[in-house]
């Protein structure tokens, strides 16, 4: 089961990584809609969030249904540190809370402390 949890870990950390490309892309002044949606930041974005579905379903087979979200709650915390690596947004108290909150849920559930 490590590996398949493995493989749904990777799905969300690319997906979250798709995530960062469009809101790059979004960012950016096109000619046209067309370029707008059709681009290679977009194309690309999109191939890897397709790819990271492929994964998460892998990952289904036999990771089971109630630990799945748990560990795609990793997501959360890619994403909070993508967006103060690449657009250089600030970590609030709220945010740094929540994040702490999710991570000790993950803990929680992974070694199963009763609650």
């Amino acid at each position: 089961m490590a590996l398949y949890a493995g493989v749904l870990l990777l799905g969300t950390f690319i997906s979250s990584v798709s995530q960062v490309i469009l809101k790059k892309s979004a960012a950016k002044t096109y000619e046209s809609k067309a370029r707008e949606y059709l681009n290679f930041s977009v194309i690309f974005a999109y191939t890897l969030f397709f790819l990271a579905s492929l994964m998460c379903i892998v990952a289904y087979r036999v990771v089971p249904l109630s630990f799945g979200p748990v560990l795609e709650a990793t997501s959360y915390i890619y994403v909070t540190i993508f967006g103060v690596v690449f657009f250089k947004e600030r970590i609030t108290k709220k945010k740094l809370l929540a994040l702490v909150l999710i991570l000790l849920g993950i803990v929680i559930y992974s070694f199963g402390i009763p609650g």
